[in-house]
């Protein structure tokens, strides 16, 4: 089977997860070194691969074997636009970041994968305080054409992507459900709008709807692609503090907005700063980490 397809399938698969189909590409590099276009394997060797437990042995085999799953699999080969890690236009620090996804479904306009770009998440229940923040920054950094990763949330997400557009800049939605589906539902009208005219992604097959487990996976995509994240607004152990924390791991700059130290939502972006992050006070601050 030709490879790419064959990552394609695993992740249609029943009974595996987003670690096994990692463990699946280590073992390629292993076995292989250079991976080959095409490789020859059964269900059942996989499974014996992954060291699959009796129970999920059994549901991945039978889903892998399956003329259902065929036929999701032709339906995606033909009506839906996706990418692997074995692909050249796979952004290079997406795949040395923690556990990287290893097919992505887009809408969009792959090139902004190799533009300058930063992250900036906050909380879903922000204040006038990110409003204000955003809309200061933006015009600044659209002028120097850097893109804006977010995670099309409710709350500092939504107006990263909005003030992006709003200037005449780029913006990456990562999302943690199919293409098809919208959550919140609210953001429906601006997640067309960015598969139509910029970039959205997705670990999530199409039909996909939102579960709680799937929101801190799709965190580790933002903190892989992003050379530089913001936090605007965080509480103590928030979304955003996970993702600024991955962001770490993965080597990037890490960039914070400091508030009022008896504000809620300035305990997380503080105790970065404490931490080590860089404070932003201006749009100067961020442009250094590109320009200077």
């Amino acid at each position: 089977m030709n490879t790419r397809i064959l990552l394609l399938k695993l992740k249609l698969c029943a009974g595996i997860g987003i670690k096994s189909e990692y463990r699946f590409y280590q073992w390629m590099i292993d076995r292989y070194k250079i991976i080959p276009d095409n490789i020859n394997i059964s269900a059942e060797e996989i499974a014996e691969i992954l060291m699959l437990n009796k129970n999920n042995s059994k549901t991945f085999i039978n889903s892998y074997n399956s003329d259902k799953l065929n036929s999701v699999l032709n339906h995606h080969i033909n009506h839906v636009k996706w990418l692997t890690i074995l692909d050249d236009i796979y952004p290079e620090c997406l795949k040395e970041s923690y556990m990287p996804p290893i097919v992505l479904f887009y809408f969009g306009d792959l090139e902004l994968l190799k533009t300058k770009n930063l992250a900036i998440v906050g909380s879903r229940n922000n204040t006038e305080y990110s409003v204000r923040i955003i809309k200061s920054i933006m015009p600044d950094l659209v002028n120097n054409h850097i893109t804006i990763i977010s995670g099309l949330a409710k709350g500092v997400d939504r107006l990263s992507h909005l003030a992006a557009i709003s200037c005449g800049g780029r913006t990456i939605a990562v999302i943690g459900t199919g293409l098809d589906k919208y959550y919140p539902k609210e953001n429906e009208e601006l997640q067309r709008t960015i598969a139509k005219k910029d970039l959205l992604i997705s670990e999530y097959p199409v039909g996909v709807t939102p579960a709680k487990h799937h929101f801190p996976e799709r965190n580790r995509i933002i903190a892989g692609l992003a050379s530089s994240i913001l936090v605007t607004e965080a509480k103590y152990r928030s979304g955003s503090l996970i993702t600024a924390n991955l962001s770490l791991q993965n080597n990037r700059n890490i960039l914070s907005v400091p508030g009022r130290i008896d504000s809620v939502l300035s305990v997380g972006c503080n105790e970065l700063i404490s931490a080590g992050a860089k404070p932003v006070l201006t749009s100067k601050d961020i442009l250094e980490e590109y320009y200077y």
